[in-house]
C-alpha cells in the first residue's frame, strides 16, 4: 500500500485518537495539579499522621510502574467489588500517577522560596494558611512552572498506556488501524510523529509562559 494514501486515509482516526489522548492528559493533568497541591501542602505543614500517609502515596506511585496501577484500577479492585469504567479507570490512574510527582515539584518550589517571604507575611499579621496562599505559593508556582511543563509533556506519551485497557485513545487507533492494514511500521511512525507535534507543542506554550512570569517578575 502507498504510504502517502495510507497516510491520508488513516489520519482522520489517529486525529480522533490524539484528541482523546489531549483530553487524558488535560483532565489528568488539572486534577492532578489539585491534588498533588494539596499533597505537598500536608508534607510542607507536617501535619501529624497526614503528612506519613502523603508520603507513602507518593512513595508508592513514584515506586510502581502506571502500566501496574492501570492494571490494579482496572483489573484488580473489581475483585473487591469496585469497578470503574475504561475511560475512569485511565483518567484516575493516570492523576494519582502524575498528583504523586507533581507533589515533589511543588514541594521542592515552596522550598525553594526564600525565607524572608515567609518572615515578611508573619510580620504583616497573616497566619501560615495565608502567608502560603498570597505570598509563598504565587512564587513557588513560576518556580514549578518548568517541572510542571514537563510533567504535562510526560503525561501526554503515559496516555498511550491506557490502551491496554480498550480506551480508544492514540495508540488504540494506532493497533486498530495496523490490524486492519497490516502496516505497522508506517503507522507508528504516524503515532510516533503526532506525539512528537503535541510535545513540541506544549514545549512552545511552556517557554511562552515561562517568558511571561519572567517579566512580570522583573516589573
Amino acid at each position: 500500500m502507498d504510504w502517502l494514501q495510507l497516510a491520508k486515509d488513516a489520519m482522520p482516526v489517529l486525529i480522533q485518537g490524539a484528541g482523546l489522548t489531549l483530553f487524558f492528559a488535560s483532565i489528568s493533568m488539572v486534577l492532578g495539579l489539585v491534588l498533588g497541591f494539596v499533597v505537598a501542602l500536608a508534607r510542607v505543614a507536617r501535619i501529624p499522621l497526614l503528612s506519613q500517609l502523603m508520603a507513602f502515596y507518593v512513595s508508592a506511585m513514584r515506586g510502581t510502574p502506571l502500566l501496574v496501577q492501570i492494571f490494579v484500577i482496572y483489573y484488580g479492585l473489581p475483585s473487591v467489588g469496585i469497578e470503574f469504567e475504561p475511560v475512569t479507570a485511565g483518567v484516575l490512574a493516570l492523576t494519582l500517577n502524575v498528583a504523586a510527582y507533581l507533589s515533589e515539584s511543588l514541594r521542592g518550589a515552596i522550598a525553594g522560596v526564600d525565607r524572608g517571604q515567609w518572615d515578611a507575611a508573619l510580620s504583616l499579621g497573616l497566619s501560615w494558611w495565608q502567608g502560603m496562599r498570597y505570598v509563598v505559593a504565587p512564587q513557588a508556582l513560576r518556580l514549578a512552572v518548568p517541572s510542571l511543563a514537563n510533567s504535562l509533556i510526560s503525561l501526554i506519551k503515559d496516555t498511550s498506556l491506557v490502551s491496554v485497557i480498550t480506551v480508544s485513545e492514540l495508540m488504540m487507533s494506532t493497533k486498530d488501524l495496523i490490524a486492519q492494514t497490516f502496516q505497522p511500521l508506517p503507522l507508528y511512525l504516524m503515532a510516533a510523529a503526532i506525539y512528537w507535534v503535541l510535545s513540541a507543542a506544549f514545549e512552545q506554550v511552556q517557554k511562552r509562559v515561562e517568558s511571561k512570569l519572567h517579566r512580570a517578575y522583573q516589573r
